[in-house]
């Protein structure tokens, strides 16, 4: 993900281990940001969204472009990725770290990959199609998360 003011909504949601939510479970504990995310994007008008409850599922590209890939809890729409997930957890908690692109622009992160013209080419087709850009503003999308955020 390339960050760039205004180009991604970045929300970073804390769970402590008390919390009823806490899965043990690295892939579960996923599972309910998602469906809160999920909510979210329906209180926007975003159709069809669908949260990824299977495992980690990557691509030629994932380990250079995290919106390659597909992790569970994650959240797609038409099977391409609107809602990336990454997790840290201590003994104490979790920090959920979630990006929603508002742009999305390939050929601006293939602009700091180092690749060769016909291996440019082949990330560009596939990457055209991992992601889709919410049409929203940051303010937005943090209100409508939060929104749904369990008390």
């Amino acid at each position: 993900m390339l960050v760039e003011p205004g180009a991604v909504a970045w929300v970073d949601v804390v769970l402590p281990r008390s919390d009823p939510l806490w899965d043990d479970d690295v892939g579960r504990a996923f599972w309910w940001l998602g469906e809160t995310w999920r909510l979210a994007l329906a209180s926007l008008d975003v159709k069809g969204a669908e949260v990824h409850r299977g495992g980690v599922v990557t691509s030629r590209w994932s380990s250079k472009v995290c919106f390659a890939g597909l992790g569970p809890g994650e959240v797609t729409v038409e099977g391409r990725k609107v809602v990336g997930m990454a997790q840290r957890r201590t003994r104490n908690g979790a920090l959920f770290q979630c990006a929603v692109p508002l742009r999305w622009e390939p050929q601006r992160l293939l602009d700091v990959l180092v690749l060769g013209t016909e291996e440019r080419a082949r990330a560009a087709a596939v990457l055209d199609e991992s992601a889709v850009a919410l049409d929203a503003s940051v303010d937005e999308v943090e209100a409508a998360l939060v929104a749904q955020l369990p008390p």
